[in-house]
């Protein structure tokens, strides 16, 4: 028997009484025929899907191949060469539908240009099995974020979007149930349930209902949902126009169980940078004139995405968290500035990032494996603060200038990398690292009420600088343009 003929028998084989059982696509019957649905064989497959409940044609695609479907005909395109169906394509309640002679006629070749490790032939299309990795949510101040992370590329539809809730079905998501409580006006949870073979995430509206916008990504696999807040028109003109500098959200490292780094003679991270942030607040607020909010002003333990989660609750025009170093070298020392990347400076800022991100080991629930919690990937999938990167790099270059001439201390630099603390702020976000408590010698200046003084003065200076350069470009941005054409 040839080639062809052996995958002619084994589709035939796979569409035997008992094949689409095992196989793990179900099949639904319309205007009484049987039929499959096309975003579960893409997944099975592991290709991709391209289609909208409302479209006129969809697409499946493989490293090499293109099948076009038109709805309501029975006709497709291999690569551009009809393919006869016994049945046409229909949609049903915003789901596209495929007769079983898909299978026996489109899917062969689908097979042939599949994608190494693709669940195909004898496993009769099985789906692989899906497992939940994560759920992550967070606040921002126009919408709110839902990560949904699995082990392998999952599909996806959204079923239904109502006053009060949002269906979304992750099409052979086997395994994995979550709840997660949010209340931030917007949504107040996510819940991730069983729904046959698949998983369906409800989005539970707290108030009026937000739009919703679902994309996927890889590297990690992750569907994305960003459910925007619905806003007046005016309210959302009045955002686009940026006015005065008017809240700075200051973030005091560590906290609570999370002691960061500890000196020589007992100083902790943690401590030092309390006193520190709540002087820098205390300047801040008597000379700058606006408000200032803490993420804690006490010694209690706040995790990393709550910090950027309330900052952006706050709507804070600023985002500044004040830790210190620490280094294996008692002899470094030095101030450094980082504002957030992927990408990190050099290795000794990577290094930095690794231990400032280290306390997300210490948000998990106790029997969970740290070597489950994958930090870097944790920063990337939030792509957000992206939007603010060269803004936070004006911000970190003008409050480090200030530091580096005020005090006498080395001068290490404006750095980026990937910081976890960072990654959620939806405005201009910087990490000051005031100085090394490993060292001796900076350990003593760092216990002194005096120089703590001083470190404050220096950062007050630098947010000062850059409160009158914001307010500059905002005057600039709000006059009409004929008095710009005037001078």
């Amino acid at each position: 028997m040839s080639v062809r003929g052996l995958t002619g028998a084994l589709i035939a084989l796979l569409l035997s009484s008992t094949s689409w059982a095992g196989a793990g696509l179900p099949t639904v019957v319309h205007d009484g025929r049987t039929y499959v649905e096309l975003i579960r064989v893409a997944a099975s497959l592991q290709t991709k899907l391209d289609a909208t409940p409302a479209s006129t044609r969809a697409q499946l695609r493989t490293r090499d191949q293109v099948v076009t479907l038109t709805r309501n005909w029975a006709q497709v395109l291999v690569n551009g060469k009809p393919v006869m169906l016994d049945a046409p394509v229909r949609v049903r309640r915003g789901v596209w539908l495929v007769p079983e002679s898909f299978v026996d006629r489109v899917v062969p070749t689908l097979v042939a240009a599949a994608p190494a490790g693709a669940a195909v032939s004898r496993t009769a299309f099985a789906p692989v099995d899906v497992t939940l990795e994560d759920l992550r949510v967070r606040s921002y101040p126009s919408f709110t974020r839902v990560v949904v992370e699995t082990s392998a590329a999952v599909a996806y539809r959204v079923e239904s979007s109502g006053p009060k809730e949002a269906r979304v079905r992750l099409v052979g998501l086997g395994s994995g149930t979550r709840i997660e409580e949010i209340r931030d006006g917007l949504l107040a949870e996510v819940r991730l349930e069983r729904a046959g073979p698949d998983g369906l995430l409800r989005v539970v509206f707290e108030g009026a209902a937000g739009t919703i916008r679902a994309s996927t990504l890889a590297d990690p696999p992750r569907l994305v949902l960003d459910v925007a807040r619905p806003t007046e028109p005016a309210a959302r003109e009045g955002r686009e126009q940026r006015g005065p500098l008017k809240m700075i959200v200051l973030d005091a490292g560590h906290g609570g169980h999370d002691s960061g780094a500890l000196g020589p003679t007992g100083l902790m991270e943690k401590d030092l940078v309390l006193d520190v942030t709540r002087r820098v607040a205390k300047l801040v607020e008597e000379r700058l004139g606006i408000k200032v909010r803490l993420t804690r002003d006490a010694d209690h333990f706040v995790t990393l995405r709550d910090r950027t989660s309330f900052a952006n609750r706050e709507r804070a025009d600023l985002f500044v968290s004040i830790h210190a170093n620490a280094h294996r070298e008692t002899a470094a020392d030095g101030v450094e500035t980082y504002f957030l990347s992927s990408e990190a400076t050099d290795s000794a800022a990577r290094q930095v990032a690794a231990l400032e991100n280290g306390a997300v080991q210490l948000e998990q629930p106790s029997g969970r494996p740290s070597g489950q919690v994958d930090i870097v990937r944790a920063i990337l999938w939030d792509l957000a603060q992206s939007e603010f990167q060269t803004e936070s790099s004006r911000l970190a270059e003008v409050v480090h200038d200030s530091m580096t001439q005020s005090l006498r201390i080395s001068n290490r630099g404006v750095k980026q990398a990937g910081f976890y603390v960072l990654g959620g702020a939806a405005m201009p976000a910087i990490l000051i690292e005031i100085g090394f408590v490993t060292n001796p010698r900076e350990e003593r200046r760092l216990k002194e009420t005096k120089y703590r003084d001083e470190i404050a003065r220096a950062i007050l200076a630098g947010l000062a600088e850059y409160k009158r350069a914001w307010d500059q470009r905002a005057r600039a941005t709000a006059e009409p343009p004929s008095m710009t054409r005037a001078r």
